[in-house]
């Protein structure tokens, strides 16, 4: 496993449970907006933790956290996840996966072998606009449909959730959004916030927040839980 970092205390990151986090390096995206840049494009510059350091962490704080959430990057690049996830549950922890759901064959992988507790997916824009919003030219959503679909007919906890700008987003994108993933179980809009590791800095902006708020109701009408995370 290539693990560039460790939270040793999150009360966000997996909903209900104290939880560490496991950052990966690597990832299959370039979205220009990514919060953890350097992790994407040069992963190597990161000073590796050794998998026998973070296991004996985790093992040590099992009377305090109930969960670790797997993200990137794009953690399922990684393949030794699932026997990392092995040892991980071995101690007697709940798992969350955060994933942009380009790898469904990992995806479905671990969710047979009950691997997984949570799963947290993004869903960057509408079908239409994928390619422009990840930075990938002429991108196909193949993938994408086919982990949607692994997660709306699975019996696994799971939110879909969309990073939303004004650069890549409009009320047009969300309806479509809408449609896709109708009848999803949780989404979450999150509105953007700049930072010192955003890949493009200055050049993107959240939405207004009202705009955000009409996006909300816009789709409650196809999805039963909306709600929007991290806005003032």
């Amino acid at each position: 496993m290539q693990i560039h970092g460790l939270q040793k205390l999150t009360l966000l990151d997996f909903p209900g449970h104290m939880s560490a986090t496991v950052f990966t390096g690597g990832c299959n995206f370039r979205c220009p907006y990514c919060h953890n840049s350097e992790l994407v494009l040069n992963p190597e510059s990161v000073p590796r933790i050794p998998e026998a350091e973070v296991l004996e962490f985790l093992k040590s704080r099992r009377k305090m956290l109930e969960g670790v959430c797997f993200t990137g990057g794009e953690a399922t690049l990684q393949k030794d996840l699932p026997e990392f996830m092995a040892k991980v549950r071995e101690l007697g922890y709940k798992i969350k996966l955060d994933t942009n759901g380009q790898s469904p064959a990992v995806l479905d992988r671990l969710m047979k072998a009950g691997l997984l507790d949570y799963v947290a997916m993004d869903i960057k824009n509408c079908k239409e606009r994928y390619g422009e919003t990840i930075g990938i030219p002429d991108f196909r959503t193949d993938a994408i449909e086919t982990s949607i679909a692994l997660l709306m007919n699975g019996n696994i906890p799971y939110e879909f959730r969309t990073t939303v700008m004004r650069e890549f987003h409009d009320t047009e994108a969300l309806t479509r959004i809408g449609e896709w993933i109708a009848g999803a179980r949780r989404y979450y809009l999150q509105p953007f916030r700049e930072s010192d590791q955003v890949m493009k800095k200055g050049v993107f902006h959240a939405p207004d927040r009202d705009e955000i708020i009409r996006w909300k109701e816009l789709l409650a009408k196809t999805i039963p839980s909306v709600d929007i995370r991290g806005m003032d």
